[in-house]
């Protein structure tokens, strides 16, 4: 069965290529069909600012519309992968602003965060070093993460005389780590280690530094070389699913699982598979 293609009339509001691509605040770099987001202020840190959060954000929302990127890695430049909000350039600002900005300022931030959860890239994020306060929830956002011993990932909020409910770490963090685990760090700030981090389930890989990009690039291209419609339905399912009874997920992934079915990704695999059971293509 041929999948339909897009009718010409939706295909210019509704796809976009990202081939000139060129953010202010990050690095962008595409190998095949991975994209690779690299946070370039190393003499910092890599620190976040409100301009960066936005482009991030922005990106992210664009990548809905994106088919030549099929996963997503993101790192930080110089042995760290980020050190958060910058003290001077967001930090210091946010104390002289009123009710109003602030909102305006933290409803951004989660709008990464939902950005990143929305776009049906997996998201893989390779941390080395300082992964601290919206770094880490950057980490936590993303779909899997491959650490080394030396990352110490910390969520600092209350360090700073906040709460540890930034940018859905309430949400999200507990269902990566438990809830015990996660109040630990939310409550502590303290830093969790690379050690720690995998045997907690918060990393999912542990490599050296010096092999950490190359570690993260080839297993996100080897998900990028399996169903890309497949993937992302499984992304969107394990995103709707933490707010959905048993009975209802049930059912949710029959029709996700149906309509996956549809397309030229089932019926390429199917093909494949026949192909070499048939005894005319099988070796001595």
């Amino acid at each position: 069965m041929n999948q339909r293609k897009m009718d010409g009339h939706l295909l210019a509001g509704n796809r976009q290529s990202l081939a000139d691509f060129a953010p202010e605040h990050f690095s962008w770099a595409q190998h095949g069909a991975v994209g690779v987001i690299t946070l370039n202020r190393p003499e910092r840190k890599n620190p976040l600012t409100f301009d960066s959060y936005a482009e991030l954000r922005d990106l992210f929302r664009r990548l809905v519309l994106v088919d030549e990127v099929r996963a997503i890695v993101v790192q930080g430049a110089g042995g760290n992968f980020c050190s958060g909000g910058d003290v001077h350039e967001i930090i210091g600002p946010l104390t002289q602003m009123s009710m109003p900005d602030l909102l305006t300022f933290t409803r951004m931030t989660g709008d990464l965060v939902k950005a990143m959860r929305a776009c049906p890239q997996p998201v893989l994020s390779a941390i080395d070093g300082v992964c601290a306060g919206a770094g880490a929830i950057v980490a936590m956002a993303s779909d899997l993460r491959v650490g080394t011993a030396r990352s110490k990932t910390a969520f600092l909020f209350s360090r700073v005389g906040l709460a540890g409910c930034d940018m859905g770490a309430c949400a999200i963090l507990p269902r990566i780590i438990g809830q015990g685990r996660a109040s630990d760090l939310l409550y502590s700030g303290r830093s969790l280690g690379g050690e720690e981090g995998l045997n907690w389930g918060f990393l999912n890989r542990l490599v050296e530094p010096e092999a950490l990009l190359q570690e993260t690039l080839d297993w996100a291209q080897q998900i990028a070389s399996g169903p890309s419609f497949g993937h992302a339905m499984t992304k969107k399912m394990l995103h709707q699913e933490w707010a959905m009874g048993v009975d209802e997920a049930i059912e949710s992934e029959a029709q996700a699982q149906a309509i996956c079915m549809m397309t030229q990704d089932f019926h390429r695999a199917y093909e494949a598979f026949v192909a070499k059971e048939r005894p005319e293509f099988k070796g001595d």
